[in-house]
């Protein structure tokens, strides 16, 4: 089954990862474990036997951003050994055990947030549990993929990067990274010396957040303005259908003077009108 989200999204997340790592080789890895990951989900979902409808590929197109974080994870760890002159092969291997614990914390802490929704009641939970147990399920994939099959591509894929020659857009791109650290080192900097204001600002949001939490509008579907009204026509009892049909018109045309309306569609008699489908009745959207 095509699905273009999914694609183009696993596209965008491995060009993503392409463009700060500028390396194919490097970029191979969280390649690999984010379609690993993806297949080993659809394999998990055969075995449950859930099919690929809206809501689950939803789901495994949302999950192509979470996948991708622990590879990176690891062989942002693998690489930094690697640079202090460590085997590959060893590098992996201490870099993957360092780094451990750290993932399969930040993947179980992604997967609680979705163990509620695989427990929701009612209407509301039996459509989105499909969606929970598929995301959580990529995810756990995810940790697995990243601690087993990215440290043994690091090993064989990864080399120390420090005598290659590069060639001009990488040396822009490495400047432009430089330029982009320094900023976040000055305002990192900034915020460790003043931590009162830092603590105050959080305090503020934190209560604006539960401010905004009462006020916005709750429902079972978002709240939108389509931009459509409907309205009803009532004549004599011993109104014709002619009759009736011009005064619909009649309405129609002072309806379209206003220049908010972009267009009027009536309908006189049927099931429409508020009389329910007398001859005497009329209605318009």
């Amino acid at each position: 089954m095509w699905n273009a989200p999914l694609v183009i999204s696993t596209i965008l997340v491995i060009a993503v990862v392409f463009v700060f790592l500028r390396s194919p080789r490097a970029t191979l890895i969280p390649g690999v474990a984010v379609t690993v990951s993806l297949i080993g989900t659809f394999g998990v979902m055969y075995l449950a036997g859930f099919s690929l409808d809206n809501l689950s590929l939803m789901a495994l197109t949302i999950s192509t951003g979470f996948v991708v974080d622990d590879a990176i994870v690891v062989m942002e760890n693998i690489t930094r050994h690697i640079e202090a002159g460590m085997r590959p092969w060893e590098a992996s291997v201490l870099g993957a055990r360092e780094v451990a614990f750290t993932v399969v914390s930040m993947s179980l802490s992604l997967i609680a947030v979705f163990v509620p929704i695989l427990f929701m009641g009612g209407v509301v939970g039996r459509i989105f549990h499909e969606f929970a147990f598929t995301l959580a399920t990529s995810i756990a994939v995810s940790m697995v993929i990243s601690l087993t099959v990215t440290p043994m591509m690091c090993a064989h894929l990864l080399r120390p990067g420090k005598n290659e020659e590069h060639g001009k857009v990488y040396q822009a791109s490495e400047r432009a990274f430089d330029f982009l650290l320094e900023g976040y080192r000055r305002s990192l900097t900034w915020t460790l010396g003043h931590p009162a204001f830092i603590i105050l600002l959080f305090l503020l949001t934190f209560v604006l957040n539960g401010v905004l939490i009462g006020r916005v509008a709750k429902g079972f579907f978002p709240q939108q303005d389509t931009g459509t009204l409907f309205g009803g026509i009532q004549g004599p009892q011993d109104a014709s259908f002619q009759s009736m049909r011009s005064s619909l018109l009649d309405t129609e045309h002072v309806i379209m003077r206003d220049p908010a309306v972009e267009f009027v569609a009536g309908f006189t008699g049927g099931q429409g009108g508020p009389g329910g489908g007398a001859s005497n009745t009329a209605s318009s959207l």
